[in-house]
């Protein structure tokens, strides 16, 4: 087993990361390769898109990617994610981590996202990985779920999972969604 970081992963970089920060590459990268083992990638909601649970022992190796908001504007930073600017907190309001997960794919399943790109696809096909880390979810207080912007990128065709939800299931969702974003915010690193 060989697990590649994809393009969008910046949970190990020394700065300007946002979310989640693996703090001990080492110590993450250990427990990591262990739960990734051990995970069933054939019993996923769709084969091989794995959300991997690392257990207390990681909570150590990583910063929580949020905090509760706060009515300052000075707590907050102004960073360029994805092609777009938001506002996220500053780390220092990020709160003690809780749980902490890892959204793994297979090879085949990653190169099968619709929103990798053909050549970032391509460019995987001489390297031996046998799976791809897409994300590092570093939570505080409850389980987050997808942003508002990810939910609605997955429903217009972003992600193949969001093709089989139910309209129930993406209406609680949205429910959910709505009432973490009213209390939680991502964290940031300010910019260097």
């Amino acid at each position: 087993m060989r697990i590649e970081n994809s393009s969008i992963l910046t949970a190990f970089g020394s700065c300007n990361v946002i979310g989640s920060k693996v703090e001990d590459r080492a110590g993450f990268l250990a427990v990591l390769e262990e739960a990734v083992a051990d995970h069933d990638f054939s019993a996923d909601r769709v084969p091989g898109q794995g959300f991997v649970h690392l257990g207390e022992s990681v909570n150590s190796f990583v910063s929580a990617g949020v905090g509760k908001r706060v009515d300052d504007p000075f707590a907050y930073v102004v960073q360029t994610h994805r092609g777009r600017c938001s506002a996220y907190l500053k780390r220092n309001y990020s709160k003690k981590v809780t749980g902490c997960a890892a959204i793994v794919y297979t090879l085949d399943a990653y190169k099968g996202d619709p929103e990798v790109s053909a050549d970032e696809a391509a460019s995987l096909k001489g390297v031996r990985a046998t799976h791809v880390l897409v994300a590092v979810l570093a939570f505080a207080g409850p389980e987050s779920p997808l942003s508002p912007f990810r939910f609605t990128s997955n429903l217009a065709g972003g992600n193949k999972e969001a093709q089989v939800w139910t309209a129930d299931e993406i209406r609680a969702k949205a429910k959910e969604i709505y009432e973490y974003d009213t209390e939680w915010c991502a964290v940031a690193d300010p910019p260097v």
